[in-house]
């Protein structure tokens, strides 16, 4: 252990410049625009960006009998298949696209993604 406090700064310093000479930047693809697209594949991105879809958070799920239905009434509760605090389903079109969590943004609910479901495994569900 070293007691001199002049030491220790000359360590510091000493560090400092080798972690320097190591680093070096990284020049990162901008994806701002899709690369190599022709005029006829962005005509036909831009025609499907438009299209409305469905997007729906899924808080629980649970089956009960239609007996059981009909005798709900204000004030029934229907005990859901989610412990509180589990991350709500993101779906769109009825396909699971991520999960999340509820916030509230200027006294309206809303939900902050925690994590996406990749492309390849949506591709996968539909099969």
């Amino acid at each position: 252990m070293i007691d001199d406090p002049n030491s220790q700064d000359d360590l510091a310093d000493e560090w400092a410049a080798a972690l320097e000479q190591q680093v070096e930047p990284v020049a990162l693809e901008s994806f701002d625009q899709p690369g190599d697209i022709s005029a006829d594949e962005r005509r036909k991105l831009d025609t499907i960006l438009d299209i409305p879809v469905t997007i729906s958070m899924e808080v629980g799920r649970s089956q009960i009998s239609i007996r059981n239905l009909l005798q709900l009434n204000q004030g029934s509760v229907v005990e859901l298949d989610r412990v509180a605090g589990e991350p709500l389903d993101v779906m769109v079109n009825g396909t699971l696209i991520a999960h999340g969590e509820v916030v509230v943004v200027n006294d309206k609910f809303g939900i902050r993604l925690t994590d996406v479901i990749s492309q390849t495994e949506r591709i996968k569900k539909l099969k």
